[in-house]
């Protein structure tokens, strides 16, 4: 059998130390009783702030004549932080594979809190001595909600910070150095906060000791998984499905591995992620059978997406509007031509619109562009110009914060974009979608998204491309939120806009 590695240089050949092993496990042991130190105190605090806004904080809407007894409270509030954290713990927020998931994790957190709400809900029914006030029972739901996801973002951003220093990492192994394989390991090199330490491929074209991508290498081929696994103390088995020649040694690898305690399976989910933005799986006549959803967000996800469009884009453009007259009235003022720009950019399933923005380039901007050829090359391959001649002095002011794009708040009620999405794209960028173009047209174009709080024009193309794929397969209401929370800081500071 050839060698795994040979004459390769700057290979990570060192497996873990006993002690280094002992240090690995006790990291997710420590990040346990943090989290559940966490929730617990949090839920307790957020119960007793709920009591004092109730009953001390003079609000109209919550005042009270007399305050209820406080030993009736104080039995409640010891009662549910236990409670909770059992709900939690059987709804799986302390798993591993489920813990440092974003969004998806408040969602899951949401359904919890909520249940175990409503067990209190059962419990002052039942407890005919004692009656919980309506408000404080309101109060308690959504100061838990806040007060415990907050806490759990903090500790993900610790996370996230000490994965940047080398800790919380799991060694994974890439089956297969084709071109999905080398995908996945860019996506995941690229997201230092994936969790993933990638050490090599396994290739059975590929000759160990090769290099495939970046400082990566070809660890060894498929015979020899055994010896790789054991030899860097592999985690994790990422397997490219498309690589895998046949489905007998897909299972062959399944069954070596899957039912093996110390390493984790897991496949990329290969042309389905290209052709689709959805899967089912549905049994018929006890079997079980994959179904291609036809569109990526079901019907109740559509109408929360345009509660959340609506409800904050009415009262949005109620309060620019006198900014947006006074940028309309300088845009005129700054140089010749018309106040709004209408770009013709294709939405859902295709279909064209003209999106509306405040102008903020010449209208020579062609013949300026002209005097500069590297300028319309870089325009072709980005489709964004750094130091663009064409833009107007008021220009650069409005793009660096965004307000040239304040117009596409009527987009948004006229329901051609929504204020979060895949950014929008002309028709002739279709082709640099290539085969992601079907997912990208399931969903409305937005203001902002995930490309824009990630860099914006600083990204490569090909990373914009990606985030927007993100986006529409990880696509939840808690999302939205949360990257219109993070466009803020974005917006203030200008970073990467230009």
């Amino acid at each position: 059998m050839a060698s795994i590695i040979t004459n390769v240089e700057r290979l990570p050949i060192t497996c873990y130390t006993k002690t280094e092993g002992v240090l690995v496990r006790w990291q997710w042991k420590i990040f346990l009783v943090i989290l559940f130190v966490n929730d617990f105190v949090l839920i307790e605090l957020a119960l007793w702030f709920a009591y004092w806004v109730r009953f001390f904080l003079n609000i109209p809407f919550f005042k009270i004549e007399v305050i209820p007894p406080f030993c009736g409270y104080l039995t409640v509030c010891s009662l549910i932080p236990p409670i909770w954290i059992l709900i939690f713990l059987f709804k799986g927020l302390y798993d591993r594979d489920r813990l440092l998931g974003g969004t998806r994790e408040y969602s899951e957190l949401f359904n919890a809190v909520t249940f175990g709400i409503v067990i209190i809900m059962a419990y002052d029914f039942l407890e005919i001595s004692f009656d919980l006030a309506r408000g404080w029972l309101l109060l308690a739901w959504i100061f838990s909600y806040i007060f415990v996801v907050s806490g759990r973002f903090v500790i993900r951003r610790g996370i996230h910070f000490l994965r940047r220093q080398g800790f919380y990492l799991s060694r994974a192994l890439i089956v297969g150095a084709n071109d999905e394989g080398r995908l996945l390991a860019e996506q995941l090199l690229q997201w230092q906060t994936s969790g993933f330490q990638i050490m090599g491929f396994a290739d059975k074209k590929i000759k160990p000791g090769v290099r495939v991508v970046g400082d990566l290498f070809c660890l060894g081929n498929m015979e020899q998984l055994d010896q790789v696994i054991q030899r860097y103390c592999i985690d994790e088995v990422i397997m490219a499905s498309s690589a895998i020649s046949s489905r007998d040694n897909m299972v062959d690898i399944f069954k070596r591995y899957g039912l093996n305690s110390n390493v984790k399976v897991r496949f990329s989910s290969g042309l389905y992620e290209i052709v689709t933005t959805g899967l089912t799986v549905n049994q018929f006549a006890y079997v079980p059978l994959v179904g291609v959803n036809s569109v990526r967000l079901t019907f109740t996800d559509q109408i929360l997406k345009q509660l959340l469009d609506y409800s904050l884009s009415i009262p949005g453009v109620i309060l620019f509007a006198p900014l947006m007259l006074v940028i309309a009235i300088l845009v005129k003022l700054d140089s010749p031509g018309p106040i709004i720009h209408k770009r013709r950019v294709i939405g859902v399933n295709g279909r064209q619109f003209n999106a509306f923005k405040f102008r903020t380039m010449y209208i020579n901007g062609d013949e300026m562009l002209a005097k500069f050829p590297e300028k319309q090359l870089e325009l072709q391959t980005e489709h964004k110009i750094k130091d663009d001649p064409r833009i107007t002095r008021l220009g650069h002011c409005l793009r660096k914060f965004s307000l040239d794009e304040l117009p596409q708040l009527f987009n948004v009620l006229k329901g051609d974009m929504s204020l979060v999405g895949p950014r929008m794209i002309t028709k002739a960028e279709v082709d640099k979608y290539d085969k992601w173009e079907l997912n990208l047209l399931t969903v409305r174009p937005g203001i902002t998204g995930l490309w824009q709080v990630s860099g914006r024009s600083n990204l490569s193309y090909e990373d914009r491309v990606r985030l927007d794929m993100y986006y529409i397969r990880n696509w939840n209401i808690w999302l939205d939120l949360q990257l219109l929370f993070q466009t803020i800081p974005a917006w203030i500071t200008g970073r990467g806009a230009y």
